[in-house]
């Protein structure tokens, strides 16, 4: 098999699961504000109407990264799935409650209709922002596949997937979406929910440094190829600039936040996000899937990739269609660029009362 394409779709892979995250990184973040940013319903319409537009576009880098990964890699699929079974079906529990949310709030004006939902909406976007920040420790830190069976199954129990290092991945995931969430807020509206956004950015900020710091330590020290010996590795330079990166783009956010300069502290919460993403893919390969058991069973880039045909076929698809969906992605941000204040807020009509009847008597 030619190993080119593997690697092409592992690094298309990876593109996709940044995009996913950069965009949906504040998408989650601005659900999990909802309760501590908006004081009335007004302020919690501004809110979502920032993410409105986009939140549902978002999520097609989900969909796209799950089925290449089906297509490109079959039995990285069935190991992720065998494995984190539970997990991921949280999460697509998570996702469509989120979704189902945003578009029931709004069909009612009663306060605990809408209270309600904004609550799932809050929680759903929690749950998802936690259980794949484990997901994505684990796949570096490798599950317990056993090489003895046709389809490397894990032997592992779902406790088993929360280690330490599993839960720090969950702790980031969330601190950082909530900062980025909150940067993103701060761009994309005036008043007081600005400088509420831009308040809890300064605390969050300095607690996401120091969970990212540690984590990027911890995995290229421990579970990278590069630790592990791996032959094939990632070397030492697409891993330790990347970590840097990560932090440092943090540290803009802080310091740009601070200072007012919304557009900057956005930019650097998209790039950590970027470049821990890179950290990651870059400390899993050559490996898609490690195996804690025995690292002759892990599963590789080219062991698990589907046949060359399928991949060249794959390939043209991508190469034809990508260039459509950023286009029209970044035409929707560019048309909703706007700043929302309450303001743009119509007040809603309170429920009619019914006239008593007077019956002729």
């Amino acid at each position: 098999m030619d190993t080119t394409l593997p690697i092409v779709w592992f690094l298309l892979i990876a593109v996709l699961w940044t995009g996913y995250f950069v965009l949906e990184g504040f998408d989650f973040g601005v659900g999990m504000l909802l309760p501590i940013l908006a004081k009335d319903e007004r302020e919690r319409r501004v809110m979502i109407n920032t993410i409105g537009p986009v939140w549902d576009g978002n999520e097609v880098w989900l969909l796209t990264a799950g089925g290449a990964t089906f297509a490109a890699f079959p039995e990285w699929y069935a190991t992720m799935f065998s494995g984190l079974y539970l997990p991921l079906f949280l999460i697509l529990i998570a996702l469509i409650l989120r979704g189902v949310a945003f578009e029931y709030r709004h069909q009612k004006h009663g306060m605990g209709w809408k209270r309600g939902w904004d609550n799932l909406i809050t929680g759903s976007s929690f749950v998802a922002s936690l259980v794949l920040g484990v997901a994505f420790a684990n796949f570096v830190r490798g599950l317990p596949i056993d090489g003895a069976r046709t389809i490397h199954q894990t032997a592992g129990s779902l406790f088993g997937l929360f280690t330490p290092f599993a839960l720090l991945g969950g702790v980031l995931f969330v601190v950082l979406f909530l900062t980025h969430g909150a940067a993103f807020i701060a761009l994309k509206t005036d008043g007081e929910i600005r400088a509420r956004a831009r308040r809890f950015a300064s605390r969050t900020g300095a607690v996401a440094i120091l969970a990212m710091l540690a984590f990027v330590l911890w995995m290229n020290l421990s579970f990278s190829g590069l630790a592990r010996g791996v032959a094939g590795a990632s070397p030492a330079l697409s891993l330790w600039p990347a970590a840097a990166l990560a932090v440092l783009g943090l540290v803009v956010l802080w310091l740009a936040n601070s200072r007012g300069r919304e557009g900057w502290a956005f930019v650097g919460g998209a790039v950590s996000i970027l470049a821990m993403l890179v950290n990651i893919f870059a400390a899993l390969f050559p490996n898609v899937m490690p195996s804690t058991l025995d690292p002759a069973w892990s599963l590789t880039a080219a062991t698990a990739a589907s046949s060359t045909y399928t991949l060249k076929i794959m390939t043209v698809a991508a190469v034809v269609i990508t260039p459509f969906v950023l286009l029209y992605q970044a035409w929707t941000y560019w048309v909703f660029r706007k700043r929302l204040t309450v303001r743009d807020i119509p007040l809603e009509a309170p429920a009619p009362v019914a006239e008593p009847r007077h019956v002729a008597g």
